[in-house]
C-alpha cells in the first residue's frame, strides 16, 4: 500500500482486498491526507486477528509518533509493527523480495518528501512444453532448462536452449511521484517505466501557484513522464478550483497524450 490518508480502510473494504493481504506501507511524506488513516487501520488489523509483522516505510520522523501512538492506542496487538526509517533526501532500495523491489525518489515538496519506484525483478523464461513433452524431458531436470541449459538426448543429439524456451515477461515497473514540485531532471529516475503517477495540482496557468505551495501542474507531469520515455501517466492530486478536471487532462494529453485521471476504484494496468 502507498501512502494511507483518512478513508483507506472504507476503500479497501470497497476494493474487496483483503486487509491481511497488506505487508507493507509506504507512506511519502507526513501531510494528513497521506499518513492519517495509518494508526487506524494498524488498530483494525489488530482486531481482525492479524498475526503476520506489518511493515511501515516511512521519513524518519513518522517513528517516534507512530510509537506512541501504538503504545496509546493498541498496547495488545498480537502482531508486530516494524517502523523502517526513510532518508527522503537521497534514492535507495528500501524493500526487497524475491520477485520486487523497491527504491526512493527524492521529491521536492514543504517537508521531507519521497517517491516510490516499485520494479519486477526479471523472470526465468517459459518452457515450451509441446518442446519438453516431444523430446521427453524429465520434470527434475525442467528448471536446468529454466535456467538455461541444453538437453541431450539418449542418442546425443544436443536441444539448445533457446529451441526449449520462449522469453519472459518483460518485467513491470510503477513509480508514484506523490506531492511536489516539478524537478527538471526528475524523469532521469524514471526512465522506462510502464506506470508513472504524477501529482497534477493545477493547470498551467497557475505555474507560479504551483511553485509556491510546492506542486506540480498537468504540463509539468506530462513532460516527466515524456521525457522519462514511460508508457503511461495518471495524474492526480487535484486542487479544488477545477469541477471539471478534464481540463487538467487535455492540458496533459497536449504533450504526453497516454495520460488518463486518477479516479475512485479506477484500476489500471501496468
Amino acid at each position: 500500500m502507498v501512502d494511507c490518508g483518512e478513508g483507506t480502510q472504507i476503500q479497501v473494504r470497497r476494493s474487496r482486498v483483503h486487509f491481511n493481504k497488506i505487508l507493507a506501507i509506504f507512506i511519502t511524506h507526513l501531510h494528513g491526507d497521506h499518513c492519517f488513516g495509518l494508526i487506524g487501520l494498524i488498530s483494525t488489523l489488530g482486531m481482525l486477528g492479524r498475526t503476520a509483522p506489518l511493515h511501515i516505510y516511512a521519513p524518519n520522523d513518522l517513528g517516534c509518533i507512530l510509537d506512541r501512538q501504538i503504545k496509546f492506542f493498541c498496547d495488545s496487538l498480537d502482531y508486530e509493527v516494524i517502523f523502517h526509517g526513510v532518508d527522503t533526501s537521497a534514492s535507495s532500495v528500501v524493500y526487497e523480495d524475491k520477485g520486487l523491489l523497491v527504491r526512493t525518489i527524492p521529491l521536492n515538496h514543504r517537508i521531507a518528501c519521497c517517491g516510490y519506484v516499485f520494479c519486477e525483478k526479471p523472470t526465468l523464461p517459459h518452457i515450451r512444453r509441446d518442446m519438453i513433452d516431444f523430446y521427453g524431458i524429465p520434470e527434475c531436470y525442467r528448471n536446468n532448462i529454466k535456467n538455461g541449459s541444453d538437453w541431450i538426448t539418449p542418442d546425443g543429439e544436443i536441444i539448445p536452449n533457446h529451441r526449449l524456451t520462449e522469453p519472459a515477461d518483460l518485467p513491470r515497473s510503477y513509480a508514484y511521484c506523490s506531492d511536489t514540485k516539478y524537478i527538471p531532471d526528475l524523469h532521469k529516475q524514471l526512465t522506462g517505466v510502464d506506470l508513472l503517477y504524477h501529482e497534477a495540482t493545477y493547470c498551467n496557468d497557475c505555474e507560479d501557484r504551483a511553485s509556491l505551495y510546492y506542486h506540480s501542474t498537468a504540463r509539468q507531469a506530462a513532460t516527466v513522464a515524456r521525457d522519462a520515455g514511460v508508457k503511461k501517466l495518471i495524474l492526480g492530486h487535484f486542487s479544488a478550483r477545477y469541477n471539471d478536471e478534464e481540463t487538467l487532462l487535455e492540458e496533459a494529453r497536449t504533450v504526453f497524450p497516454n495520460s488518463f485521471l486518477a479516479n475512485e476504484m479506477a484500476v489500471f494496468d501496468v
